[in-house]
């Protein structure tokens, strides 16, 4: 299933933020895939689309920010598996 995290940093923490990213820190652990990362231009934060079968690995890719990020997830449907769901839903 794939995920979207959108994350701001939190007050006072941007440099520490950064000195984990920029040391490699921001790659997620084993079982979760990373499909795409943007950071918004002024450094607040960003959007992170993962993919995962394994909910507590994604877990762990969410905790070890916890102290510098503030993170909020939710599922997230493609076009293509969204639309033969709505079409039941609103047929005519």
């Amino acid at each position: 299933m794939k995920f979207m995290s959108t994350w701001t940093v939190l007050p006072g923490t941007l440099a520490e933020a950064v000195s984990r990213f920029l040391a490699g820190q921001g790659q997620p652990p084993e079982g979760v895939k990373l499909l795409g990362r943007w950071h918004k231009a002024d450094c607040s934060g960003g959007f992170v689309l993962f993919e995962t079968s394994n909910p507590s690995a994604f877990y762990e890719s969410a905790a070890v920010w916890a102290d510098v990020l503030e993170i909020h997830t939710v599922p997230v449907l493609e076009d293509g598996e969204a639309g033969p769901v709505l079409a039941r839903i609103f047929k005519n």
